[in-house]
Order: structure tokens, then sequence, then C-alpha cells
């Protein structure tokens, strides 16, 4: 039975929502999370995508960088991330430049033979020394209350403050790197999941690096070893087992600031009541549930086009030298040099899909065999995520289908284009025939997961800084909170906001 009223009513129960509730729970609130689809998780979630393949694909959201290990500590989830020995691989020519955790050596080596020299790669060094100091000062800062702009400027020092928040990072990347090569793979940090140009004043594509490389204290990329759903599906039981009460198939209908929220579920409409009502929903879904759909801010959209598939076996590459393991076990970038990536953005900015799109790629299963059933391991199929860039939704709103088959088609392509082989001659077929691969624009994004825009972040990132004192998840009304992505600090898979939504609860108590 329901009750009428609770401590705090979660709108959305992706996996910011069910951090919030753990905490809350654990701390004796009575909560109530309401999700609209029939699973908990949102796009933090593993599933079997192709029909009887037994492999368990991170369908959406697919690494782990930002989740504070506090968080995983104070609420005792049971997840193991693993760190990726080769950070990453970028074929160039019949060669390639492999950036390579357990090895100087080896690094130095193809960064020379790429670029000629070594002068790249002592600024390599240089610059990536300066973001790891950044990111062992600012990660802590993201669970605590808001640092005003002065404390965070004099918190990261004159030089990164310059580098990193003050000046486009495109220019900052073309006057310290020389090789095209080596400023794209800088670059992509700034642009995933962000339309933006790195050299633009609105530094959009900064703050997109900045949460790119600050991670937890390190700015390691790591891999859930279960996939995604393993950090979803664990914070939901925690939240279970503290009391809070998780309905799915349960669509909100309306919030008022009054803390009165209305809901959809098989039985009907109901209306509960929060103390605090926690919206786990982007800001221009929140608008409207409030009844005022304008909310001030242009309109969020998403830029990514996202591929899965499963491979009987991983492709040749051209560069004989490395190993396609350990190109593919980091992120295999694929036409993102600095001159690809202008000339994509340049394209897609005039209305058409990229002729030769930026993507990255990577094999989960190679770091975690765990997501693929005995057969598959035994037959040596691998799963490939590929994450698209500068595919912004403006290009698949005339016609969704058609745009994204010409869409994948030039992806394919673009990837054909740096490998040995054909990737189509390695995807597996399921029992049925069909092949084992799956894409999503923004706005399938949209349609399937109610993401304005298709936008994976909400909106534009903000900078982690602000209103001293304050949570980044305060609303213009008192009792309505955000804890999705889209509070200040929010972006990706890293239970920030719902930490900090639940700390502005407890505080406030």
């Amino acid at each position: 039975m329901l009750r009428s009223r609770y401590d705090a009513v979660i709108a959305g129960g992706g996996h910011n929502g069910l951090v919030a509730a753990a905490y809350l729970a654990r701390a004796g609130r009575r909560v109530l999370v309401l999700e609209r689809l029939d699973h908990v998780g949102g796009l933090a979630v593993s599933a079997r995508a192709f029909p009887g393949v037994d492999a368990r694909l991170s369908r959406y959201s697919y690494l782990v960088s930002l989740l504070p290990a506090k968080v995983v500590e104070d609420l005792g989830l049971p997840l193991e991330l693993r760190r990726r020995r080769y950070a990453s691989y970028t074929p160039v020519g019949e060669s390639g430049l492999l950036v390579d955790n357990g090895d100087d050596d080896r690094t130095a080596a193809s960064f020379e033979r790429v670029t000629g020299g070594g002068a790249d790669l002592g600024a390599w060094r240089r610059f990536y020394a300066m973001t790891a100091e950044v990111a062992a000062k600012v990660a802590p800062t993201l669970v605590e209350p808001l640092p005003g702009r002065t404390a965070m400027r004099d918190l990261v020092g004159p030089e990164a403050w310059r580098e990193l928040f003050e000046r486009p990072i495109g220019e900052v990347v073309d006057e310290r790197f020389a090789d095209d090569t080596v400023r794209g793979v800088v670059l992509t940090d700034a642009l995933i999941g962000t339309f933006a140009d790195p050299c633009d004043e609105s530094l959009l594509a900064n703050r997109c690096f900045l949460y790119h490389v600050i991670g937890d204290g390190t700015g390691d990329w790591n891999v859930p070893v279960g996939g995604m759903g393993a950090v979803s599906g664990g914070l939901a039981e925690i939240a279970r087992a503290a009391g809070a009460e998780i309905l799915t198939g349960a669509e909100v209908l309306a919030v008022d600031p009054s803390g009165e929220v209305v809901f959809r579920d098989a039985a009907g409409e109901h209306t509960v009541t929060g103390e605090r009502v926690l919206a786990n929903v982007p800001p221009a879904v929140l608008a409207r549930l409030l009844g005022s759909p304008e909310s001030g801010e242009p309109a969020p959209e998403g830029a990514q086009l996202k591929v899965n598939m499963v491979l009987s076996r991983l492709p040749r590459l051209r560069d004989g030298s490395v190993d396609p393991a350990a190109a593919f076990s980091g992120t295999f970038h694929i036409n993102e040099s600095r001159d690809q990536l202008a000339r994509a953005y340049a394209e897609a900015a005039r209305g058409r899909i990229p002729s030769l799109p930026p993507a990255e790629v990577y094999c989960h299963s190679l770091t975690d065999p765990s997501i693929l059933g005995p057969g598959l391991r035994a037959a040596g199929a691998q799963t490939m995520t590929l994450f698209g860039l500068h595919m912004p939704a403006r290009l698949f709103r005339d016609d969704p289908v058609a745009s994204r088959e010409e869409a994948l088609r030039a992806t394919l392509a673009s990837m054909n284009a740096v490998l040995a082989e054909p990737i189509e001659d390695c995807l597996l077929r399921a029992p049925d025939g069909s092949v084992c691969l799956e894409a999503r624009t923004p706005v399938d994004l949209e349609n399937e997961a109610g993401l304005p825009g298709g936008h994976i972040f909400h909106r534009d990132l903000s900078w982690p800084f602000g209103e001293a004192g304050s949570w980044g998840v305060e609303t213009g009304h008192e009792r309505i909170l955000l804890c999705g992505a889209g509070a200040r600090r929010g972006g990706g898979v890293s239970g920030i906001p719902g930490h900090n939504a639940a700390m502005a609860v407890l505080e406030g108590s």
C-alpha cells in the first residue's frame, strides 16, 4: 500500500535517483522512487540486445570514471571497476599511435614513429601531469557544497585555470601539440556527447573536457565488471534493503511546487506528496511537469551515434606490430585527427551527416569476459561499442530511419578505412540469421529514454563551481531539487547529483 506522504519522492529511477534513494533511506527517511520504464537504471543498464545471443551489452552508458569512491564506500556498493591496460590506439596509415599505461618505453616509441620526434610526447606528459593535478584537487569538491569561482581558481592554480577554464581548449591544444593526430586524440575528450567547436569562446568544449579528465581524482575510464547494469542493479538493491519503495511502470505526470506528485501506473492515476521532490529527469522535463515548459534555456541537443555490436572475432589491423586485443581494449580512435574533427563539425553544422564520421570504439569483453556466455567466450567472440561524434539531433529530425541508416553506413565506412578488413566480415550472426548490430541516434534516445534532444548529459555541462555553499541541485522551488545529470556537476555515470541532492535534503532537515 502506498503512503500518501513521503519524506522524499524521487521522479526517475536512473542511477542518480537510486543513489539519492539509498542515502535517504539509510538515513531513516521514507522514500518513494517512481520510474516510467519497467526497469530501473536509466541509461546505466545491461541488456541482451540480440535474440539468442548470450552477451550482456552496456547498451547506452558504457564506462565509469566520475563515480566517487566515497559513494561506493558510503553505500557499500558491490562494484568492481577494472582499469584498462591500454589507454588508446589511433590508426595512422599503416602504423598507429599506441598509449600503453603499462609500458612508457613502448608509448614513447609509438610517439616517435607517428610524430617523427619526441616533442609531442614531452608536451603530452606535461599536459596530462597538469590535468592529473587538477583531477586530484577538483574531484573531492564534487561531493561537497559548491566552491565559488575564486575558490576554484585558487585551488587549481594559475596555469591550469588559464589553460582549462579561461582559454578555448582548441587553442590550447593547437599551441601545445604539433602533430595533427595527437591534437585530435586530446580533443576527443572535449567532444563526447557535445556538439561544439573547441575554439569557440563559449568554452562548452572546455567543460566537457574537464569532466572527462577529472574522474574520481585520476581521470581513468574504467570497465564495470558485469556491465553497467551492475552499477544500477547494485544501487537498487541497497535502496530497497534500506526501505525505499521503488515502483516501475509508474510515469510521473505532474509535479507541484508544494511537493504534490501525480503519477500513473497500470492501476490508474495516483497522487502522493513529498516533503521534498527529487527530479531525476532532464531540466526541460521538470519544467514541463511543473507546467512551465519554457525553461529559458536553449533546447537540449545530443550529438552522438551509438552502435553496439557483437563480433565473431576482432578485426585485423593494418599495423602488424600491435595486437588487436591491445588496440581495442583501450579507446580505438577512428578518423579523429584535429583536421578530421574540424571537417566533420563543419559538415554537421551545415546540416549534413559528416562524410567521414569521427568515432571511437572499445571492446568491454576484453577487460571483462564475464559479460559473454561460456559458448561465446570459447568461440572468441567479443563485444564492441562505438561512439560517434558530431552527430547532432538536427541531422535526424526529418527522416529518423533513413538518416540513421545513412549515418551508420558512413560510420562503418569510416571505420573500415582504418582497418585491414571490413568490420562487417567480423559481425556475429544471431541464431535467426540477423546481424548483431544496433544503432541509436539522439532522436532514438529522445523517443526511447525520454531525453529531450537525446542529450546524454540532459543539457550542456556546467562548470563545477557556482553559488558558494549551495549543492548545485537547487531549483526555483524550495521543495524541489534536481538529482539527475542536469544538475550542476552532473553528467556521466557518477551518482554525484544523487549524492548531492540527498545531502541537501539531510542538511535541511
